[in-house]
């Protein structure tokens, strides 16, 4: 936590602005970014499941009928 802090500011009094979009980021997401390295832990799994949705829903556009659509996407799970 100590070194992301110091770099951080070793990165704000540089000056950069082209560094600002990463600094808000790292500001926004400080907490998540910590917890990567203290235990291992993503969002990797979400990420995934997402994108399995996305999949469905673009392979089974014009499906009308809920239960088909269910049926269908059943296999992308298995």
């Amino acid at each position: 936590m100590l070194k992301l802090a110091h770099w951080y500011r070793k990165v704000e009094k540089s000056g950069f602005k082209n560094f600002n979009i990463v600094l808000n980021t790292i500001k926004i997401n400080y907490q998540s970014i910590l917890n990567y390295f203290d235990n291992r832990s993503t969002n990797a799994s979400t990420e995934s499941f997402n994108s399995k949705i996305k999949a469905i829903r673009s392979q089974f556009r014009g499906v009308r009928k809920i239960d088909i659509f269910l049926f269908r996407s059943s296999s992308f799970f298995t």
